[in-house]
């Protein structure tokens, strides 16, 4: 009798070894080394967000982000001005802070590997949400 109960026991312990090696955590999803380009939906004003990512090995090795206007030009140094003039102090800021934000974002996703863990930074949450679905977009193509 002490056999048997050791034996199913041992069993029980080995199953529940076994599982918990198992996981549908969706962090350990795989992805193919290469670079991959992903692309947001544009936002009101024609504007998209476009996601570089670069992966070896399965990590993320660089992100560059961009977000394209309507009329094809980046968001960089001159967003929010007009006729490379600022003519609204307080717009060009806050058209900078995402600016600013769009490079903090790809940083920070090369730190800490998961999109879930990229913070929004407040004044830049266009720019974020463009981030999210883009970046999403780049991984989905990587995915083994």
């Amino acid at each position: 009798m002490k056999q048997k109960t050791l034996f199913i026991v041992f069993t029980l312990i080995f199953t529940l070894l076994v599982l918990s090696g198992c996981s549908s955590d969706p962090d350990t999803i795989t992805y193919k080394s290469g670079t991959y380009v992903g692309k947001s939906s544009e936002d009101d004003r024609g504007a998209y967000g476009e996601a570089t990512i670069t992966i070896d090995d399965g990590k993320i090795t660089d992100c560059e982000y961009v977000t394209w206007q309507k009329d094809g030009t980046p968001k960089d140094e001159n967003y929010g001005k007009v006729n490379d003039d600022v003519s609204n102090e307080d717009y060009y800021k806050k058209a900078q802070v995402a600016v600013a934000a769009m490079k903090q974002y790809a940083e920070k996703l090369v730190e800490v590997q998961k999109l879930k863990d990229v913070e929004a930074i407040s004044g830049a949450t266009v720019s974020f949400n463009q981030f999210n679905e883009a970046v999403n977009d780049a991984l989905d193509k990587a995915k083994v």
